[in-house]
């Protein structure tokens, strides 16, 4: 029997007046690694953060292995759910170990100490994400792609369940966002259940096991990326031309962008 290890049903969420999300609903089985795409705005990053309970719906709920995030304690999400955010992170002279160490607060009381199983949780994480010769580095003057490697090791010395990742690739050179999406397959090959919100539909393509499509809070399509990335639905999503063909190296489907829909139309005319 397939465990779920996320269940979001008819999830509502507004900022204000402003719709968020409007009605979505899906299911994450342990071990997946599922890609959330969609236009900007689509959803993607509140999706997220209600997963984590950072956001309130208006409606539905949000299950983490069969219990209620509502219902959870933000300590208790934080060591089975572990978010890597997509805002630029400013480690205000932090080296990159103390960085990480920090994933391991939600283990720690509030008065004790980082023990033995801590620093291990934290070299491990350090050693998943290739960091650990980075570790007395100011993460200040890292790379962008090392500050995200960094960043994905603190959601890793939490030692979750579930690894979220919102835009993990934003920002970076295509070296560094096959490296972070290379992690990433590792650790779901590890048994790591990750959901990933993408703007790179190739890269979602080519690593996610399955995608969920988002436009104007919704869920349009769920399957793998040959049922998902068809390129009529991705005309009628994003407002553009594109072609979809399969890549002769991963043999999945890779999308190519020819223009805009009314850029199309003046060049038939």
């Amino acid at each position: 029997m397939i465990r779920h290890a996320v269940v979001v049903e008819d999830l509502v969420c507004r900022y204000g007046a402003i719709p968020a999300l409007g009605g979505v609903t899906l299911t994450v089985s342990s071990g997946d690694f599922l890609g959330i795409v969609g236009p900007n705005g689509s959803g993607k990053t509140t999706l997220l953060r209600a997963i984590m309970g950072l956001v309130s719906p208006e409606r539905g709920s949000v299950r983490l292995d069969g219990a209620e995030v509502a219902g959870i304690s933000p300590r208790q999400i934080a060591r089975r759910i572990a978010l890597v955010p997509q805002r630029p992170h400013h480690g205000f002279g932090f080296s990159a170990f103390e960085i990480v160490l920090m994933g391991r607060t939600p283990h720690l009381s509030r008065l004790s100490r980082e023990g033995e199983a801590d620093l291990a949780a934290v070299r491990r994480a350090m050693d998943q994400t290739r960091t650990w010769h980075l570790r007395h580095r100011p993460v200040d003057e890292l790379s962008g792609g090392e500050q995200q490697r960094v960043l994905l090791a603190r959601a890793l010395a939490q030692t979750p369940q579930v690894l979220l990742l919102d835009e993990p690739t934003a920002h970076l050179d295509i070296r560094h966002q096959v490296e972070i999406m290379a992690v990433a397959a590792d650790l779901n090959a590890e048994g790591l259940t990750v959901v990933a919100a993408l703007h790179d539909l190739n890269l979602a393509s080519m690593f996610c096991r399955c995608l969920v499509l988002l436009h104007e809070g919704r869920v349009v399509a769920a399957g793998t990326p040959e049922e998902v990335l068809t390129a009529d639905r991705l005309q009628a999503v994003y407002g553009a031309h594109v072609e979809v063909r399969l890549h002769p190296a991963t043999g999945r489907p890779f999308v190519i962008a020819l223009g805009g829909q009314g850029d199309r139309a003046a060049a038939e005319n």
